[in-house]
């Protein structure tokens, strides 16, 4: 394990309570018990004040009942509600009013829209789709149709079962760069792994490459300086921190960049859920051996994964975007082998839990088994109901967890899923030797789908995610094999382990499942 020395810890956090994050912090802090101070002398100024609220607190409590919010966050809006009405009442109402988060939706709608000639369905792969698997097709059309994201064929796929293969992979993709590159993730952390990388980019800068970079707005809180794309435009490489943390209470901050992007010249597409750190090249222990999967596309697919990062990277631009330099130049012929490959990504402002849409669909129409690696597990009563009405139809359901966990409360939250899910025949394994960062399910050695997307409701419901969706490709049986391969390496869970856990665990999930919503 890598423990670090407790003078450089302090030094840490103090790096961190000093800067210009900690200030950041500081006022949203500030802020938020401005906001419970006041709403609670208000609530005990005056009877007629506290009658108005309890009228309002019901009116919203209505309000939440008759939404189309999912009913986990339902549940828990009227949990706040309840014990702490003004302030419960009064933050529903300033979250669901803000500007900002309609303002990007849409700003996102219109993007999409700019966007759609890009990314028109070729119906002959769709009617070729349903002569194979009927349901495939729906799903296709429901992700094209609807949201943009055509079924493509002619696309070579290679899978990693590791971070440091696909490590390995992209650097050679990179060096052949010869009119673009675009890069987004949400973890960017300095050492072997970013600084290699970034010197390929400043390098291709100066050849004249066109290098656009993208990064979470949570890196600046301790991994890198809140300065940082001036540093990288100084080598020539245009770059963008999404979503910066700012100063003031905004839900829109709670909607992060999750994907993990990189495309190159519109031929070479990387996703998956590596991230740009050494853990995740297990150069740097942190959490055990760091089990993380990923997928390069080269063809035809590549191209979503183009218009996708080019759809966030506009979202503040003032300037149109010159989409037609960026096209995937398309296979002549048709590879039959190559099957189906459909990239599809999830936005928090469309209305439209896409990566749990296909996650429900191959749980929904496996007929022998369905295979799923996961890093955390906190599951609405959809998910539950999907997973276990699948195990309990004679479909084998395995799901690998993590069994040294990067955040404990997670973990303990996790293991209260653990019961129902064995009791109803879901199999439970967790990864002896360290952390499973994959976001995989796979099934009936024809579907699988490898990307960003936890099964967890930051994922499913709140951040930006990406993913590709898979059929009757041979990458399918490395991807059934891999899992096979680290299913050796797990411990199978028992209901004799989750009985022997801790009272302080078991109390201390229960209490987080009340929160559930908003982990």
């Amino acid at each position: 394990m890598d423990h670090k020395e407790p003078g450089k810890a302090k030094k840490g956090l103090s790096r961190i309570i000093f800067s210009r994050t900690g200030f950041i912090l500081l006022l949203i802090l500030i802020q938020l018990g401005i906001f419970v101070i006041t709403t609670n002398l208000l609530q005990n100024y005056a009877m007629f004040i506290h009658g108005t609220m309890t009228v309002l607190s019901v009116i919203v409590v209505i309000y939440i009942i008759n939404s189309e919010d999912n009913p986990a966050f339902k549940m828990t809006w009227m949990l706040c509600i309840v014990g702490l009405p003004a302030v419960g009442t009064l933050f529903y109402i300033y979250v669901k009013t803000q500007g900002g988060v309609r303002w990007m939706g849409k700003r996102l709608a219109t993007l999409r829209i700019e966007t759609d000639s890009y990314m028109l369905q070729d119906m002959d792969v769709v009617d070729a789709l349903r002569a194979s698997k009927p349901a495939n097709a729906n799903l296709a059309y429901y992700l094209s149709h609807h949201l943009g994201f055509p079924v493509y064929r002619n696309t070579e796929i290679t899978y990693f079962p590791l971070g440091e293969d696909k490590f390995r992979a992209m650097i050679p993709e990179l060096e052949k760069a010869r009119k673009y590159i675009f890069m987004e993730y949400f973890i960017v952390e300095k050492g072997y792994m970013w600084d290699s990388i970034l010197k390929v980019l400043t390098r291709k800068a100066r050849e004249g490459v066109e290098v656009r970079f993208m990064y979470d707005g949570t890196c600046a809180i301790s991994m890198l300086p809140y300065d940082y794309p001036s540093e990288l435009e100084s080598r020539g490489i245009r770059c963008k921190m999404m979503n910066p943390i700012k100063p003031f209470l905004s839900t829109v901050q709670n909607n992060r960049d999750h994907r993990k992007i990189c495309v190159i010249d519109g031929k070479v597409g990387f996703t998956g859920g590596i991230n740009l750190g050494d853990e995740y090249i297990n150069r740097k222990e942190r959490f055990g051996h760091w089990k993380d999967t990923a997928v390069m596309l080269k063809g035809d697919a590549v191209q979503s994964l183009t218009m996708m990062f080019l759809q966030l990277w506009n979202i503040d631009e003032k300037r149109p975007e010159r989409y037609q330099r960026y096209l995937t130049p398309r296979k002549d012929g048709l590879r039959r082998e190559l099957g189906y490959v459909l990239p599809y990504g999830d936005s928090p402002f469309d209305n439209e839990n896409v990566g749990e849409e296909v996650y429900f669909h191959i749980l929904n129409h496996a007929k022998k088994y369905v295979h799923i690696m996961t890093p955390y597990l906190i599951l609405d009563s959809e998910m539950i109901s999907a997973l276990t009405r699948t195990a309990k139809s004679g479909i084998e359901v395995i799901i690998i967890m993590p069994h040294i966990p990067d955040k404990w409360y997670a973990f303990a939250l996790a293991k209260t899923y653990y019961r129902e899910l064995i009791r109803a025949g879901v199999q439970i394994y967790e990864y002896t030797p360290g952390f499973v960062h994959a976001k995989v399910f796979v099934s009936d050695d024809d579907t699988a789908t490898v990307g960003t997307i936890n099964l967890d409701y930051r994922s499913l419901y709140l951040h930006f995610e990406c993913g590709v969706f898979i059929y009757n490709n041979s990458v399918i049986d490395k991807i059934e094999r891999d899992f096979q391969q680290t299913l050796a390496k797990c411990h199978k869970i028992s209901l004799l382990d989750v009985r022997k856990r801790t009272m302080l665990t078991k109390l201390a999930g229960q209490v987080l499942r009340l929160f559930a919503p908003l982990m």
